[in-house]
């Protein structure tokens, strides 16, 4: 098995980010690769584009302002191999209100100026288990190149942001255009790092003022 782990970035990365890369343990054989660029979804393509010429069969995306314990990459990739085709971590916000970056609910449709769309944050996730979601953020999540493949002969390039929504959430919905379930494992904790780092902790305790 043969896995990138794909690392979009503007320039300098977070110290906790690289120290929780140093410790990251490989399945199979694991490549890291970074792409600078000030355009998310720029990065987001070529690193996809990297990952599908060079026979990787997943890639992982791991954005440069996450802090994850080592064993993320074995913990997703045990997800995977019971035949999923993306699982992604749990991960918050960074600044308030600090919210879950999965979504419940992803509605789209643009047939003029203004877009048509609904995104619902998944605020009662289940706790420590694998769940369906319909997006998220692409913190720290893993997939399989042939979805994003597929996504690509469909859509054009999988990354690029449509009207209203980011790069990665307009990936999700077209994962979901394609059929294909995506999953969250609350068991698999990410901190997000802002001024602190943003965990489920923090989020549980600021809950009932950002539900407000």
């Amino acid at each position: 098995m043969k896995t990138l782990v794909a690392v979009p970035c503007m320039d300098m990365v977070q110290t906790s980010f690289m120290k929780s890369l140093f410790q990251l343990v490989s399945v199979g054989d694991t490549q890291i690769s970074f792409r600078v660029s000030s355009l998310i979804y720029d990065s987001r393509n070529s690193l996809a584009g990297e990952a599908l010429r060079n026979g990787y069969d997943r890639i992982m995306f791991l954005d440069s302002d996450m802090a994850f314990k080592p064993d993320i990459l074995v913990k997703l990739s045990k997800d995977m191999d019971e035949g999923r085709e993306f699982v992604g971590g749990l991960f918050f916000r960074r600044k308030p209100p600090f919210t879950p970056v999965i979504y419940k609910n992803l509605e789209y449709k643009c047939e003029g100026i203004k877009p048509e769309m609904k995104l619902e944050p998944y605020l009662d996730y289940p706790q420590d288990d694998i769940f369906e979601i319909e997006g998220s953020g692409f913190g720290a999540v893993l997939m399989t190149t042939d979805l994003i493949n597929r996504v690509g002969e469909k859509f054009g390039y999988p990354f690029s942001p449509m009207l209203g929504f980011g790069e990665d959430i307009s990936f999700c919905w077209r994962v979901k255009q394609l059929g294909v379930p995506m999953y969250c494992d609350s068991r698999i904790k990410v901190g997000h790092v802002g001024l602190c780092t943003i965990t489920e902790e923090i989020y549980q305790n600021t809950r009932g003022s950002s539900d407000a």
